[in-house]
């Protein structure tokens, strides 16, 4: 059960309750579910009772019990608690079978995983100064609002600069509105689009202005050219470029990903990617700046320590990357409410250090003469996940997301 499953099932129960007339309170359009905080009980918490106290006319611990009664027995929930004034924990069951799902999801659905129709009833208009900035943030917006549903149209103080076309950004009328529209205001660039394109290209100039909060400074140096682990846009893009490598190698020693729950570490170096491909891909093999990044990332040759680090319970490696995973959905939803392209690249950012630190601990292709085992082939499937995810948020930022780098 995904967090978007959790919350449409306390959804459901809310809308059974009502019908049942154990509860006189209007239905919320949603139901917010949020990981539990460390030290917190259960797997997944929310406040509904809270919220529907007073509408109810009933204390809020009475609420949670009725809840509880109708969502006790849904598949996939293991143990539904309540604590403190009201609130609901949410422990699942089999944790591996949600995980499982959140894999599926994201092989089925591509980049697309993370869309949904939750703003499919709302039609939006907004307005931008004439300025890069402010209009690269808006064609973000919109693809955020549309990935949900939403129907948007944009407009400019006046005839947008020939530039932007080179960032992707389409504008649908100029002038000043007849009505007053909500508008787009980030903190200027303090640059124009072809001084930007100029010294940084397309790719690093959106990153750079949509990275910063609206109300933050875009910094703008030429640092988001760096090929480092110093730059955070180069670790996003290499790690979706390593996890598409690895499925090149995966290939050329004859086996594909397959979900599963082996996904425990092991005691054994891993494989340099770039030479398993073989042949078939000589003409593609990575250059030395790509291998050199993972080592500048992790402090060594890549894959070369993880003979030598501690042993880990199962799936410890992986729960921070499958937890990311599937709370993306919910990042998606919240970063179009709110008009925060921001946090699509913090969630890549979050994404990209998982995918290292996993890949680290549980190398998807096997070294040496190993042959490749179903914890390699579940591992490969978290590890391409992960690299879809990336192209995703990249693309719904309007960035390209290269397969090699």
């Amino acid at each position: 059960m995904t967090p978007a499953d959790l919350s449409r099932t306390v959804l459901h129960a809310v809308r059974r309750a009502v019908d049942e007339n154990a509860l006189r309170a209007p239905v919320p359009a949603r139901v917010r579910v949020e990981r539990t905080r460390p030290g917190g009980s259960g797997d997944y918490a929310c406040a509904v009772a809270l919220q529907l106290a007073g509408p109810a006319e009933l204390p809020a611990l009475e609420v949670a019990r009725i809840l509880r009664e109708r969502v006790a027995a849904e598949p996939g929930i293991g143990r539904v608690e309540i604590t403190g004034p009201g609130f609901l924990s949410f422990t699942l069951d089999a944790p591996s079978d949600s995980d499982l799902a959140v894999l599926d999801a994201v092989r089925e659905q591509g980049i697309a995983y993370g869309h949904g129709g939750a703003l499919r009833d709302e039609i939006l208009q907004f307005h931008h100064a004439r300025e890069v900035r402010a209009a690269v943030t808006a064609h973000a917006v919109r693809r955020l609002l549309v990935s949900q549903g939403a129907r948007v149209r944009i407009s400019c103080d006046e005839a947008g600069d020939p530039e932007w076309s080179r960032l992707g950004v389409t504008v649908d009328a100029y002038g000043t509105p007849p009505v007053p529209l909500p508008r787009i205001r980030p903190v200027p660039a303090g640059a124009t689009a072809g001084e930007l394109l100029e010294r940084l290209g397309a790719d690093a100039v959106r990153w750079g202005l949509l990275r910063p909060a609206g109300h933050d400074r875009a910094p703008l140096g030429d640092d988001l050219l760096v090929q480092g682990e110093a730059n955070p846009l180069f670790r996003v893009r290499y790690a979706h470029a390593r996890a598409r490598a690895l499925t090149r190698g995966a290939a050329a020693l004859g086996f594909t990903s397959e979900p599963g729950e082996s996904l425990e570490p092991v005691a054994h170096e891993g494989v340099d990617i770039a030479a398993s491909e073989g042949a078939a891909h000589a003409t593609h093999a990575e250059p030395a700046p790509y291998e050199s990044a993972y080592a500048v990332h992790k402090g060594a040759e890549p894959l070369a320590h993880a003979a030598a680090a501690p042993s880990a319970p199962p799936e410890a490696p992986a729960r921070p990357l499958l937890d990311l995973l599937a709370d993306h959905p919910g990042v998606l939803l919240a970063a179009a409410r709110h008009r925060a392209p921001d946090r699509v690249a913090r969630q890549l950012e979050a994404v990209a250090h998982a995918f290292f630190d996993f890949h680290d601990s549980c190398p998807p292709l096997p070294s040496g003469d190993e042959k490749p085992s179903a914890a390699h082939r579940s591992r490969l499937a978290l590890a391409e996940a992960a690299g879809t995810v990336l192209a995703g948020g990249l693309s719904l930022l309007g960035i390209s997301a290269p397969a090699y780098l």
